[in-house]
């Protein structure tokens, strides 16, 4: 097994995440600009779901790529990763564009923060595993 390869699956998902952080980021500059609002949300129910939709993926990603570097680091199997990394990443994208469309619960927002968790419980239980010596 090339021991680089878990690294490089930890770097795709932590590249690919940072990507949706920025997308996520320049939707909010927008509403911003097409609202004419410098600070906070101007009761702008566009603004307000462009900044949640940011905000909750801000509060998730963080966690979720420390537990895969640290899983990297380990030498947690690179198909390991990939799959975690990949429900995650699809995850957010699903909850950021429910969240962006409606301010309602959605199956769109169900079905990310549902695949979020379910990430989060593997990266739990793979870094357990992979303390114990």
């Amino acid at each position: 097994m090339d021991p680089l390869a878990s690294a490089h699956a930890a770097a795709l998902w932590a590249g690919l995440n940072v990507v949706l952080l920025l997308v996520l980021s320049v939707l909010v500059t927008r509403q911003r600009r097409r609202h004419r609002v410098e600070i906070g949300d101007g009761g702008v129910p566009a603004l307000q779901q462009a900044i949640r939709a940011f905000g909750n993926a801000a509060e998730y990603v963080p966690a979720a790529l420390a537990g895969l570097a640290i899983l990297a680091l380990v030498g947690a199997p690179s198909l390991l990763i990939h799959l975690i990394g990949l429900v995650f990443f699809v995850g957010r994208v699903v909850h950021a564009v429910g969240l962006s469309r409606s301010t309602q619960a959605t199956w769109l927002r169900a079905a990310g923060a549902l695949a979020t968790w379910v990430s989060y419980v593997a990266i739990a239980a793979a870094l357990l595993f992979y303390a114990i010596p």
